[in-house]
Formats: structure tokens, sequence, C-alpha cells
């Protein structure tokens, strides 16, 4: 079986979600983030899986549901951190963030018998999910993070490496209160949604 990986930054105020600020406060946007990692590993917690492992910048709070291995991030750039991430794999491996609650269990069970990996396009050109049969860290470092190409040269770089890529559906990232109200919107009944809703209901009083 897969093992699963969520990399995540501890949700405190002025750490995470740092492009929603404006419209909302620090302490908003850190509630907003909490909330799209109890859904994510929520989603996580519902999919079958060898081990789950959270990679994590910061320290873990209530927001943790039991049954996940705790790791803490290396330094270095998003892609030292991902590499690495995969590097405390012994077997096949998906990995995604916690800027997508509203992914769902069937998204995250995949199938290596017939690929290498599997590769989850994000809207912003990032991804939201990368996938490998046989984890080796040397596929991710040096690919520029961040950037509106940053999937396609990860993509690429699986492609030469001689890999059979399967596809994930393009989802969209919570980065921008647009993308907070729109990915409310594709997951009405998550915790995402609901923290959204009261915090604008709070902002307009």
């Amino acid at each position: 079986m897969t093992t699963l990986l969520v990399i995540a930054k501890e949700p405190r105020p002025g750490r995470v979600k740092t492009r929603l600020t404006p419209p909302f406060t620090p302490r908003e946007a850190a509630l907003l983030a909490e909330a799209a990692l109890v859904d994510t590993l929520r989603t996580v917690a519902a999919t079958p899986a060898r081990r789950r492992v959270l990679v994590l910048d910061g320290e873990p709070g209530a927001w943790l549901p039991p049954g996940f291995d705790v790791v803490p991030q290396c330094g270095g750039g998003l892609d030292e951190r991902l590499a690495a991430a995969f590097a405390c794999c012994d077997g096949p491996a998906l990995l995604i963030g916690m800027d997508t609650p509203q992914v769902r269990p069937e998204l995250l069970t995949v199938d290596f018998a017939d690929c290498d990996a599997y590769f989850g396009p994000a809207e912003d050109g990032g991804f939201w999910a990368l996938g490998l049969a046989v984890p080796e860290p040397a596929l991710l470092r040096g690919v520029p993070m961040s950037t509106p190409t940053t999937g396609a040269v990860q993509r690429e770089r699986l492609v030469s490496a001689g890999l059979l890529v399967r596809d994930l559906p393009r989802l969209r990232d919570v980065d921008t209160a647009r993308d907070a109200q729109l990915v409310a919107a594709m997951a009405p009944g998550g915790r995402f949604a609901a923290e959204l809703a009261r915090v604008r209901a709070v902002s307009h009083r």
C-alpha cells in the first residue's frame, strides 16, 4: 500500500496564508489555514494507506487526528523539503499539501501497478499532489518552486527520468481570498467552508 504524506505549516498567525491578508486578518488567515489542514488530514485519515505522515513545520496541535506519524520538515527551500519528505519513505508514496481542503479520498487512492508516478496539477501552475512508486528525492531537488511553471517543470522532470506518469484532476490551491471562496463552494460541507463563512460574517458586522 501507499504511504500518504502531508506537508504543512503549523497554522500560526503571520506564518501561514499571508496572501489572504487582506482582506482577512492574520488571525483569520491562520484559522482558515487550520480548517484547510483539518479537512485535508480527515481525508487522508479516510484513505487506505500503509502509513500516514505529517511533515510539519512547527508543532502539532489539537487539530491533529490519531493515526499520523509526525516528522519535522528539514531546512532549505521547498524543493529540498519535499525531497526530504520522500526520502523518509521506503515504498510507494503520495505527497499532498494543506492547501486543497476539497480533496477526496478517491483522488488519493492511487495504484502504481501500471505507472511510476502520479501528478496532480494546480490551477496556479504548481502541483497539489506528487506520487512516486520509487521515492527518489533527486526528482524534486532543483525544481523552481512557487512559480507559474513549477508544475510543468516538475512533470517534465518525471518524464525525462523515463517515468510513466498518470495525471490526477486539476485542483485549486487556497492562496487568495477568491481561491478561498471558490474552494469552499466545491466542498460546502467541510470545516474550511464553515470557517470561511464564520470569519466573513464576523468581518461584516
